[in-house]
């Protein structure tokens, strides 16, 4: 019994798309009529004259008036016979005009027009460079001019020796511009900050520009014979 319903299934399929293909090859209907071809009656050359131009914005041609009439500033039709001189002062640039006011100058005229110039303020002026100390990549300065001090004749009836130290502000030129007194001999300040004074310096750089510098130095003082 499965085998004869498979086959009777088998049969109704195979009728059905049997009618599905055959149908359509019955079937009675008009067929549509073709398109026209299109086809070209003529060539007619249109020119510019066939063409009528809008008037200008704000202004109405008048009757029997063509609208190139009423076109401001119309390309000439004739080769003029020369180029007259300007006169009017509203291309001159030597005279005080809208840059003033907008802070610009008359540039160099170009095949363009006329360029401006902006005055560009100058860039403020550079901080000035504070007082640096040795270290951190900045090597102390080389002195290039040494000065003794001169012994006191009371320190040395006095039979005072010692080292004054002392803290020296070396300008960007090397040159010695104040001393202070960090370790005293008052006996022997004085005679070392005068020698001190003297002193001169290599430059100190700082990235390659000359820079102020504070720098701790020594003052022996020996007696002679001791």
């Amino acid at each position: 019994m499965p085998r004869v319903f498979t086959l009777c299934s088998i049969v109704v399929h195979a009728l059905v798309v049997s009618a599905a293909l055959i149908a359509p090859l019955f079937a009675i209907d008009t067929l549509p009529a073709p398109q026209r071809a299109l086809t070209f009656d003529g060539i007619r050359r249109i020119t510019l004259d066939d063409v009528p131009r809008p008037a200008p914005r704000g202004h109405a041609a008048r009757p029997g008036q063509s609208a190139v009439a009423l076109t401001p500033d119309p390309a000439p039709t004739v080769m003029p016979t020369g180029i007259a001189d300007e006169t009017g002062r509203e291309n001159d640039i030597s005279t005080p005009s809208a840059f003033d006011a907008v802070g610009v100058e008359p540039g160099v005229g170009d095949a363009i027009g006329i360029g401006v110039i902006e005055r560009i303020p100058p860039p403020p002026p550079v901080a000035a460079q504070g007082p640096v100390r040795p270290g951190s990549g900045i090597h102390a300065p080389r002195k290039i001019l040494d000065v003794k001090p001169v012994y006191p004749q009371l320190a040395q009836a006095a039979h005072v020796e010692g080292v004054v130290i002392l803290e020296t502000l070396i300008d960007a030129r090397g040159h010695v511009t104040s001393v202070h007194v960090l370790r005293s001999i008052p006996l022997l300040d004085q005679a070392a900050i005068a020698a001190v004074e003297q002193w001169t310096y290599t430059p100190t750089l700082l990235n390659g520009v000359p820079v102020p510098i504070l720098m701790t130095v020594t003052v022996q003082f020996t007696l002679q014979g001791r």
